[in-house]
């Protein structure tokens, strides 16, 4: 490859910090157009984009989907209690304590390096109430109070597939009775096609909840190629029309699937047991290129 000719993007470049975690190589990536923003790589593999300056920043087009739902979870600015399945570089996290002061929450991830690595190069802020545990997400799961959570984020992938016993109605019965009957579950899942992980998923929450929507890009709902979706669910009615608003107005533009459209798509898929639970696909190489 040609050497770069911006002098910025090179100086750049030469201070990303590389180290291994468990789940492989980690790199902090420093973002050339915001001083104080990193990206998270793991195996190549791009997991989180911060900006230490404004947290309200989400650059990932999945994130800033999670964000349209972490702001529509209560009322604009209302402290919540939330839980993080998967950390990353604590991004949403960080976004909830921005957007919503005042906050409690949880963190669960399993990479006990990767936490240290984050910690110590992309600090938190000392105020936030953000508690970080290293443990396996649905153990750390199983930890938090009954009816404790307003909101529950899951977006965990280990060498960018979600674990198997994450996938499962076992595994939705821990996150309904640790969430407040008002509460809200949202998950980032990934598929390609012929998209039979994510009508599985999709059926799995339909036996647990009442209300599900789902906010993807429409080319990878038609199975054309692969890319995540924001799966949503509660047991009271959605704030679909917002939901819908915002998705449509995003840089990379999504639809919001739900009621009989959503039943349809998902083609008479079954629920998914622990027992036959498996991990979700791999990505394409060409995917992270």
């Amino acid at each position: 490859m040609g050497r770069s000719r911006n002098p910025r993007r090179a100086a750049a470049a030469t201070a990303a910090v590389e180290e291994a975690v468990d789940g492989g190589l980690a790199r902090l990536v420093p973002d050339p157009d915001r001083s104080r923003a990193w990206t998270l790589l793991i195996d190549g593999a791009p997991q989180s984009h911060v900006d230490l300056d404004d947290p309200g920043y989400l650059s990932f087009e999945y994130q800033r989907r999670l964000g349209h739902v972490i702001d529509l979870a209560a009322p604009p600015g209302k402290p919540v209690h939330a839980v993080h399945l998967g950390g990353g570089a604590f991004t949403l996290a960080r976004y909830v304590a921005a957007t919503r002061p005042r906050s409690t929450q949880q963190v669960v991830e399993r990479d006990a390096s990767l936490v240290q690595l984050v910690r110590r190069e992309l600090p938190l802020d000392p105020n936030a109430r953000i508690r970080v545990r290293s443990a396996d997400a649905r153990a750390g799961l199983g930890k938090v109070p009954d009816g404790w959570a307003d909101l529950i984020v899951a977006d965990v992938f280990s060498g960018a597939r979600t674990p198997a016993h994450l996938t499962s109605i076992e595994f939705l019965d821990e996150v309904r009775r640790a969430l407040k009957p008002s509460g809200i579950y949202a998950a980032n899942l990934a598929d390609g096609p012929p998209l039979a992980h994510l009508r599985g998923q999709i059926a799995t929450a339909a036996a647990r909840f009442a209300e599900l929507a789902l906010i993807a890009d429409a080319a990878v709902l038609r199975g054309k190629r692969f890319g995540n979706a924001i799966l949503v669910a509660s047991d009271l009615p959605l704030p679909l029309s917002e939901l819908t608003r915002r998705a449509a107005s995003d840089p990379h533009t999504a639809r919001v699937e739900h009621g009989r459209q959503l039943t349809d798509f998902t083609g008479g898929a079954q629920p998914v047991t622990d027992a036959a639970a498996v991990d979700s696909p791999a990505p394409p190489p060409s995917v992270f290129r």
